[in-house]
């Protein structure tokens, strides 16, 4: 297995797309800026989009993307354990039992989303990215037209002359170790960066143990005047103990330990991740480019749980090219797009008997095999847009998307009358889309967006419980509105951005748990996502030498079940479970011109429906968090810097994520709660030097 994940990471090519993305300055240590970014205007069109630049990742716990993105309005960061994860954005994928679905996550461009619309976001060392860009609803079908919304991870090659070398190394509770190291190389033609992390971790709980070691390689060269090569490999080897969750009692009373039969199983998972591709922009003059990537994945995962063993592969291709040029219409600029994204994967696996019973306590062992799977599936996206400065303060941006989807499913356990083998065809869905902007002077500007998204089942809802296509099931479609604003002051010290929406989803997908490991999928109603997103600012210098800046951001979830009838129970008007209908996040920056910073956040999150009946649930919450750190040069070439943070200031009993409408087996008590970490700490130092 080693000897295979080394031969793929010496075949390692990967594309990076160039886009205008906030940059770090060779140093970078000494830099304090925005948490989140609002760009007014970006790659995306017409309507603005939120950015988490490197710098503001810097600044949170260097393990905690649920710190560093639950910043972001309109999206919410549940993590069970570093390898639990679920990300929902405006409600969009909340009723998932597992993992991120229902949005499009990209890395420098490239598709990491599988063939079903999951998406690992554990899969990436946080400290690597350069910008994690968030788009919320389906207004991009150049990013897959997701009803969720889509994930742009970005990781810059270096942007500034010469050759660096940079570490950040941290230690914290719960045995946490963790180093990334940096080298980047920067000329007139060439730009490369090389970085290795690890982490381990025993965290918090009984069998929560994390170990990770990564590699990233990412160069761009520009070859002549007109082409711009990228090519980058990231590979990721992990192995992650899971606690799973707990009931009320256990829960309240003993949150530390791991659910009984996941510890006595020893429950965990191994993954080796590559992720491999290839891009050329070729300028083509007159303002018009061309940009081809070409990318493969590949994931090799091992999991014995209690119920069973899942030993399983993913290898997925495809192309994504885009053409853009510019021409004039009617007076104004127009800038066109069109483009194709073509992407393939088989999924292969197998269950097995566990045994773990018969193994004198040692965990799980490896029995029969229970089944032998593999399904082919096929998503082909093509996209065109067209943004036009009607007048020098209107902006007018008309999109096309068109998606097509093909899972093929084959049972390699035997042939007759119960072989389970068939094909599932989707209807191409069509994803239209209107942008209007109005600027009212310089970074002050109010915008409309209509916009059709759409979502594929997941693996679970797509089958039957005895594992046979479901001829029935269909995707999940609706339609965004929206209309905000966004204005800064003059001298951009104060910035205020809101956004009011509304989506309704159509053929919502349940995937109703029936088993330990098994779902009946089905489309079962609909909901309205009725929301309000704020974001506020200021920044002074109260004095000499330093700056403050306090902060805002709200979120209101006002989403329900329009019509939704599930086992003869209509749920119709009832909240939409796994989604806080209230949620903010304030707190304030201080920053000294001599190198030192302090940031202090609070989090509140309002209760969450557990259930689809509204009849239980999960607890509100507050969270304190503070970070501080110091930087000082050390000669000319060398600065070195001292980070120290503490997170759950108060020692707040919370649930960091939740699993809904949780079914209790063998008389247990359904077990709904995933207990977030009690108070903990972190040092790190960092190392910078020009060599």
């Amino acid at each position: 297995m080693k000897t295979r994940a080394t031969l793929l990471l010496l075949l390692s090519f990967y594309s990076l797309c160039s886009q205008d993305q906030p940059r770090d300055s060779v140093i970078g240590l000494n830099e304090v800026i925005l948490q989140v970014e609002r760009t007014a205007a970006s790659p995306l069109g017409l309507v603005p989009s939120e950015i988490v630049t490197s710098r503001a990742i810097r600044q949170q716990n260097p393990v905690d993307f649920a710190g560093t993105l639950n910043q972001v309005p309109g999206l919410y960061f549940l993590s069970g354990a570093l390898n639990t994860n679920r990300i929902t954005i405006r409600g969009v994928g909340a009723r998932t039992p597992f993992g991120t679905d229902k949005l499009r996550m990209y890395f420098n461009e490239i598709p990491v989303t599988n063939g079903t619309g999951v998406s690992a976001l554990e899969a990436f060392d946080l400290e690597n990215l350069s910008s994690i860009r968030v788009v919320k609803g389906p207004k991009s079908a150049a990013y897959g037209g997701a009803l969720g919304g889509a994930i742009l991870l970005q990781s810059d090659p270096a942007g500034q002359p010469g050759t660096h070398l940079r570490s950040r190394t941290s230690a914290g509770s719960y045995g946490l170790f963790k180093t990334n190291l940096a080298l980047t190389h920067a000329d007139s033609t060439l730009r490369a960066e090389v970085r290795y992390n690890r982490l381990t971790t025993q965290g918090y709980r009984e069998n929560n143990a994390f170990e990770r070691d990564g590699l990233l390689l990412n160069l761009g060269f520009d070859a002549g005047e007109r082409h711009r090569l990228n090519l980058l490999a990231n590979y990721i080897d992990y192995t992650a103990e899971i606690p799973s969750s707990l009931n009320r009692s256990d829960y309240e009373t003993n949150p530390t330990r791991a659910a009984f039969t996941w510890a006595q199983a020893k429950g965990y998972e191994a993954n080796k991740y590559t992720l491999l591709g290839l891009s050329d922009r070729i300028g083509l003059g007159s303002g018009t480019s061309l940009t081809t990537s070409v990318f493969f994945s590949y994931l090799d995962h091992y999991e014995p749980r209690p119920f069973n063993i899942l030993d399983e592969f993913t290898f997925g291709f495809g192309l994504r090219s885009v053409l853009e040029t510019g021409f004039r219409l009617g007076g104004g600029p127009v800038r066109a797009r069109i483009g194709g994204e073509l992407y393939r994967d088989e999924y292969s696996w197998g269950t097995y008997e566990n045994r773990y019973e018969e193994n004198n306590g040692q965990g799980s062992l490896q029995g029969e095999q229970l089944s032998d799977n593999k399904e082919f599936r096929r998503q082909d996206f093509l996209f065109g847009s067209l943004d036009w400065q009607a007048t020098g303060a209107l902006g007018i941006r008309v999109g096309l998307g068109l998606n097509d989807t093909r899972y093929d499913f084959r049972d390699l356990s035997g042939e007759g009358p119960d072989n389970r083998s068939a094909a599932r065809d989707f209807d191409p869905v069509l994803l239209p889309s209107l942008d209007l902007r109005y600027s009212w002077r310089e970074a002050f500007f109010t915008y409309l967006n209509v916009s059709r998204g759409f979502s594929n089942p997941s693996l679970e809802e797509s089958l039957s419980p005895e594992g046979r296509i479901n001829p029935d099931i269909g995707q999940e479609k609706g339609w965004n509105y929206e209309a905000g604003v966004h204005w800064a002051s003059r001298d951009t010290r104060m910035q205020l951005t809101a956004a009011a929406y509304t989506m309704d989803i159509r053929d919502l997908l349940v995937a109703q748990r029936v088993g330990q490991d098994q779902y009946i999928g089905r489309n079962a109603g609909s909901t309205r996502h009725n929301g309000l997103e704020v974001s506020w600012e200021y920044r002074v210098r109260p004095g000499a030498g330093y700056s403050v800046t306090p902060f805002l951001s709200y979120t209101l979830n006002a989403h329900n079940f329009r019509d939704f009838t599930d086992q003869d129970e209509d749920y119709s008007g009832n909240r939409l479970t796994g989604v806080p209908r209230n949620r903010v996040y304030a707190g304030v920056r201080l920053a000294g011109d001599a190198g030192w910073y302090v940031n202090g956040s609070y989090q509140y999150v309002d209760p969450i429906p557990l259930t689809d009946s509204n009849s239980l649930f999960s607890d509100p919450y507050g969270l304190v968090n503070l970070q501080t750190g110091y930087t000082l040069p050390l000669g000319r070439q060398i600065r070195a810097g001292l980070e120290f943070g503490v997170n759950n200031l108060t020692n707040t009993r919370y649930a960091s994520s939740v699993l809904i409408n949780a079914t209790g087996f063998g008389g247990s008590d359904p077990r709904y709660y995933y207990p977030g970490n009690d108070r903990n700490y972190y040092m790190g130092i960092l190392l910078a030097a020009s060599l």
